[in-house]
């Protein structure tokens, strides 16, 4: 057994404040791009507004074919002017000026990067790549003080988990333009952090006896990859019930007062991609379960013991489960196939913070 290393702990301690600070100013980032974008499509607003009763009073001069019978008529008999050309309303004179600035509107369905550059979301993402790194020192300087993976205690979960969460959403930012997600992932990973450091923050030391096993690596790495994804499609869910409910109030005649969600994609596609990410997640999920069961077997000579922590992870191997198999086959999608997510997302928590620290079981590994 490795001796502990508690500078490294330190250094750890360090590299996790550090990481949080920079987190919370790309969130500022974030956010600043959204207010930003708000205030600038209300001033489109306003200016379309305006100019509509000038578009609607004015007539397009639109080239006709001569060789029509309509046509002719019109020249011969002096309307429409001189002969050839007829005169009619513009089409952006028959929209209205919200209409004409695109109120309703989202962002592109296949959430591909725009031509125009949102310099704060740029800012946000350099800023979320910066505190990466240095939360990945953070993980890095922990487990080389520990000796050993750092997560077998739920401090080591959280900011292990926050780290994997902002990884993979920078991951995906390569392929789509999921900045809008910005402010959500990192809220998120903001509260992980502060919670590992002030409610769950536990000193660099060794492994309790049962934990002292290759399936640690195994088991628990698939877990927070899971958590991982399961956390980015909670706030895509979260997203498209706000957007699905926009998108009804305009369709509705309603005005549009959530103007900074046109930089969010409809909520047809957030669902669908959060479905594709959840089917990416329960996969993982099922092998967090069945791993788990082998583990068990070893550790303690049965698969299943019906202990609090393996009942809440096969619960929530059961709504992610539900979740997949109504959306695909019952038709539950919407608001409803939100919800669900949802829900799966809130089991996940309850599974990590309620039945670590409150119950009671062979699986009572918090640290605390």
């Amino acid at each position: 057994m490795s001796e502990i290393n508690e500078t490294m702990g330190q250094y750890s301690e360090l590299f996790m404040l550090l990481a949080a600070g920079t987190y919370t100013v790309a969130f500022i980032a974030f956010a600043w791009d959204l207010a930003r974008s708000s205030k600038a499509l209300r001033t489109v607003d306003l200016r379309a507004a305006s100019a509509a009763p000038a578009l609607a009073s004015r007539p397009a001069r639109v080239p006709v074919s001569a060789g029509t019978s309509a046509a002719a008529d019109r020249a011969a008999s002096g309307v429409g002017g001189p002969a050839g050309i007829a005169e009619r309303p513009s089409s952006a004179a028959r929209q209205t000026g919200a209409d004409a600035a695109g109120a309703g509107q989202t962002a592109e369905p296949g959430m591909g990067y725009a031509p125009e550059q949102r310099m704060p979301a740029r800012i946000g993402v350099a800023l979320t790549v910066l505190g990466a790194l240095i939360h990945g020192a953070g993980v890095l300087t922990r487990a080389l003080g520990a000796g050993r993976v750092p997560w077998g205690n739920m401090y080591e979960f959280l900011t292990t988990g926050a780290f994997v969460a902002v990884a993979v959403f920078l991951l995906a930012l390569i392929r789509r333009d999921l900045r809008f997600l910005g402010t959500f992932v990192l809220g998120l990973a903001i509260i992980m952090q502060v919670a590992a450091s002030v409610a769950y923050w536990t000193p660099v030391g060794h492994l309790v006896p049962a934990l002292q096993s290759y399936w640690l690596i195994i088991h628990v790495s698939i877990a927070v990859l899971s958590s991982a994804l399961f956390t980015l499609t909670f706030a895509m869910s979260a997203l498209q019930l706000v957007q699905s409910h926009r998108q009804k109030a305009v369709a509705a005649g309603g005005a549009d007062t959530l103007a900074f969600m046109r930089l969010v994609p409809p909520a047809l596609s957030l669902e669908n991609l959060s479905y594709r990410l959840n089917a990416l997640g329960f996969i993982g999920w099922t092998f967090t379960l069945m791993f788990g069961a082998i583990w068990a077997e070893k550790a303690w000579g049965r698969f299943w013991g019906w202990d609090t922590k393996e009942v809440w992870t096969f619960v929530i191997w059961v709504v992610y489960a539900g979740y997949l198999h109504a959306r695909a086959t019952r038709g539950w999608t919407g608001t409803r196939a939100a919800w669900l997510s949802i829900v799966g997302y809130l089991c996940v928590v309850f599974n990590f913070t309620i039945v670590n620290q409150f119950f009671n079981g062979l699986h009572s590994y918090s640290g605390l």
